[in-house]
């Protein structure tokens, strides 16, 4: 009897030790916070770097590193009171001066991808020892959904004042893991930080994440207990994960968007056909049946999308609802364009899902006398593509913002960071610009419709799909929750023994 209560006294303990394992549908880019810009760094990063603000399941802002925050000055000014006792990785506490030190660098860090979703700031004061304000020439409505994102990761001063590729070997953040080894496109292991401000929540000694892109062999690895967490579960993969006892399958909202971006003016790879003449991109939007992708390629799972926010929610132009497929609208397009065909190359990152999703597309476009060659290449390598201007047109996701602005800006406004294509419209920019500075919805609303009908027309982008939510656990893992934002968050997780 003694031994084994004794066994039983030691699982909880044994279950700690053993490493939360989690497979990405990616490799990460660089673990910046400030530079980074795929949907799996975002996963990793919850891991490490805790941010002023988070959100819930509900999509409410609600306390992190900031335990309170106001709107002052007539909504130009945003007051953040910190959370006290606050560890970064490297030793150092946080205080007032390194958030102010960390918000600097997003700011003006070359290459920051967060520097457009900040807004118009003008300062940042460290205004006591736990109080900071950041002072606009405008009223930013979309700041407080900023932080709490990466523009809310908060580092050390020591580790704000590295450069990109060295900060990204040891990130100096304030989360509940800090890195000890990355193998690129292999696994990035962390380990629990001994002085995490909220340790408790924290089960796991250490966490290992394993991009594996195909969702097949990430499936079977979850089913044969390799892997305690999966995201991004392939609809094709439900029936069979739904039928093993050993696993769970988790289903929530999403705030993601997969679409197609087209280079309109970077460089050279922009002198296109697709590139430089709209009616060619019309004819590629008619050519595709979206209710048939999704049943082909995502069992019916997904909504079809035709914008950056899916039919139903608050900011959506109504007015502008998904297309049919029309075949004939399609090659009468591509005929008023001049041509009877046309030859484009799609970028298409190595995962399962898009090369199914990128042939789908591919015989849909021929019968219009669109000819896509596919260019597969892994994700990162397409995302540098992208932003040099060394692609025609991609396919990809983006993760989603709380706020429609983080949706919109940064890929639309002239300049912006993610703006890979170089699109820009002097209206678009005043309408985003409208919409972002406005506090009232309805404000708010008209600009987002009457800019949605300019860059809908243009289709810089063509947006495909609204993914759901799945994600895959072992049966004995527990405290997994569903936020919107897709992040597998570590707080709260554990292993049942």
């Amino acid at each position: 009897m003694r031994k084994l209560l004794a066994a039983m006294l030691l699982l909880p303990s044994l279950a700690s030790a053993q490493p939360l394992r989690i497979g990405l549908a990616s490799d990460p880019d660089i673990l910046d916070p400030t530079l980074s810009r795929t949907s799996a760094g975002r996963v990793v990063f919850s891991g490490m770097c805790d941010k002023l603000v988070e959100i819930d399941a509900k999509l409410n802002f609600v306390p992190q590193l900031a335990t309170a925050w106001a709107w002052q000055d007539e909504g130009k000014t945003l007051a953040l009171t910190l959370r006290p006792g606050v560890k970064f990785h490297d030793g150092a506490t946080m205080d007032a001066a390194s958030v102010q030190a960390s918000l600097q660098r997003h700011l003006t860090m070359q290459g920051s991808t967060r520097r457009a979703e900040m807004g118009p700031i003008t300062a940042i004061d460290a205004t006591g020892p736990l109080e900071v304000k950041i002072r606009l020439s405008a009223p930013f409505a979309p700041l407080v959904a900023a932080l709490s994102d990466r523009a809310g990761m908060m580092m050390s001063s020591a580790s704000a004042a590295q450069n990109g590729e060295t900060f990204a070997k040891a990130p100096g953040c304030a989360g509940p893991y800090r890195l000890t080894r990355r193998i690129a496109q292999d696994r990035i292991e962390l380990e629990k930080f001994a002085d995490y401000w909220d340790a408790k929540s924290i089960a796991f000694d250490t966490a290992v994440y394993r991009p594996i892109p195909d969702t097949t062999v990430r499936a079977a690895n979850l089913r044969s207990g390799v892997l305690d967490v999966i995201e991004a579960v392939n609809p094709s993969d439900v029936k069979d994960l739904r039928a093993d006892r050993r696993v769970k399958l988790h289903f929530g909202p999403s705030l993601a968007v997969n679409y197609l971006a087209i280079n309109v003016g970077n460089g050279k790879r922009a002198e296109t056909p697709l590139g430089s003449n709209k009616l060619v991109r019309a004819a590629l939007d008619a050519a595709i049946d979206r209710n048939a992708l999704n049943q082909v390629a995502f069992e019916g799972l997904f909504t079809p999308a035709n914008q950056s926010v899916p039919p139903g929610h608050q900011y959506y132009a109504d007015a502008i609802p998904v297309p049919p497929r029309d075949l004939a609208k399609a090659k009468a397009l591509l005929k008023q364009a001049g041509y009877d065909t046309v030859k484009m190359q799609l970028t298409v990152p190595n995962t399962t899902t898009y090369r199914q999703v990128a042939e789908v597309l591919q015989a849909m476009a021929a019968e219009a006398g669109i000819q896509i060659e596919l260019v597969v290449t892994e994700v990162a390598t397409a995302l540098k593509q992208w932003t040099d201007g060394d692609f025609e047109s991609l396919v990809i996701a983006w993760s989603g913002r709380t706020d429609i602005d983080g949706n919109l800006y940064n890929f639309k406004a002239c300049g912006a960071s993610l703006n890979g294509g170089r699109y820009c419209n002097a209206e678009v920019d005043r309408l985003l610009n409208l919409g972002r500075q406005a506090s009232d919805p309805t404000t708010r609303k008209r600009a987002y419709n009457e800019s949605a009908a300019i860059y809908l027309d243009d289709r810089p982008y063509i947006y495909l799909w609204h993914p759901v939510l799945i994600t895959g656990t072992l049966a004995n893992i527990e405290g997994l929750q569903m936020v919107p934002d897709g992040l597998i968050r570590p707080q709260g997780l554990k292993r049942t023994p």
